[in-house]
């Protein structure tokens, strides 16, 4: 892919309604990035070449990986339950390791329930006029899992598949229970600091971000007014382990090849991460990561974003030699994400990797 089509499909994101985009290739050949849009509105800047952003779900990768390390150096059984390590909370005794990074645990998802019936059952303020409100509230982690274990649960153990952050803040409970550290200090000794990323930060419930970074933008219905609001700060522990991050699109390209290379975990776990769990269907969601057939190119990803403003793509191939990693903005354009990202995002990953 030349760096001139790189920088079309950029701008095709921006013109389908997006604020910003830039968008990082790195394979064989080397590296080349393309950045489309603007930096903040009424501003003629592009977004800053390998600027921070708010990474959201990518968060969960990296939380499998220290997991699942702890798991190669035998201080937690995938299968082993989970309860037993975190007793200050009621979790049902048959959750275990695996289903809590695979999303069969049945935990209710603390921002939230929408159920197959289009039932849909409220959780913490994360999306609309409630989040932009609430935006910058704080939440212990113990404060999410506690929410979530006041709700009846989705369903048994192991018996079905549902994405849920709080099966991902368990996790990372899960980690500092066993290591007696902190996740951002577990983070920082495991994978940060060995990879050499200078850009990736375990927030907490920091607001700013640091350094050059784009504004992000949440267009929301207040009755019948329709809003926008400057979302670039927000507090980060609403999501904490499962989407709270901050990264680089240069800092998530290191990470995804590394990963996939076979440097941060043994052959054995990182076959099981890759693994797609049969329940969650044709999302083929393994333990953090996702896999994707396109033709006859198999690709590792998982992307993300935040409640507002912020989007995130990771996408790699089995020997994490090609990459494509991506920072997203909203902006203030009165659009429908659910129509114009999909297309979007198919266009960009074929053009990339076929």
């Amino acid at each position: 892919m030349s760096v001139q089509e790189l920088q079309q499909a950029a701008q095709e994101f921006v013109d389908a309604g997006f604020g910003s985009l830039e968008l990082r290739v790195h394979d064989d050949s080397g590296e080349y990035t393309a950045r489309a849009g603007v930096r903040a509105l009424g501003s003629t800047e592009l977004p800053p070449e390998d600027g921070r952003f708010r990474v959201g779900s990518v968060t969960k990768t990296f939380v499998s990986t220290v997991v699942l390390q702890l798991v190669a150096e035998g201080k937690l059984e995938l299968d082993g339950t989970v309860a037993g390590r975190l007793p200050r909370f009621a979790l049902d005794e048959r959750i275990t390791v695996r289903m809590l990074l695979d999303h069969t645990s049945g935990l209710f998802n603390y921002t939230g329930e929408h159920y197959p019936d289009g039932t849909v059952v409220t959780g913490l303020p994360a999306t609309g006029k409630d989040w932009a409100d609430n935006r910058l509230r704080g939440y212990t982690p113990d404060e999410l899992v506690e929410f979530a274990l006041a709700k009846p649960a989705r369903f048994e153990p192991g018996a079905e598949w549902s994405y849920s952050n709080t099966n991902y803040s368990v996790a990372a409970l899960l980690i500092e229970a066993v290591t007696g550290r902190t996740l951002a200090e577990e983070l920082e000794s495991r994978i940060i600091k060995p990879l050499g990323l200078t850009g990736t930060i375990e927030p907490g419930d920091r607001t700013d971000i640091p350094g050059p970074h784009s504004h992000g933008y949440l267009r929301y219905q207040d009755g019948e007014d329709s809003k926008v609001v400057d979302v670039t700060e927000q507090n980060p522990s609403l999501l904490f382990a499962a989407g709270s991050m901050l990264s680089t699109t240069h800092d998530l390209q290191v990470f995804m090849s590394a990963l996939q290379s076979g440097k941060l975990l043994p052959a054995d776990l990182l076959t099981q991460m890759r693994t797609p769990e049969p329940k969650s269907g044709p999302l083929n969601y393994a333990l953090g990561l996702f896999k994707q057939d396109l033709g006859s190119q198999t690709l590792y990803h998982h992307n993300g974003s935040a409640p507002g403003g912020y989007g995130a793509l990771m996408y790699s191939t089995p020997d994490g030699t090609k990459t494509l990693t991506a920072a997203i903005t909203m902006t203030d354009a009165d659009v429908n994400l659910l129509e114009i990202f999909p297309p979007a995002l198919e266009r960009l990953i074929t053009k990339v990797f076929n």
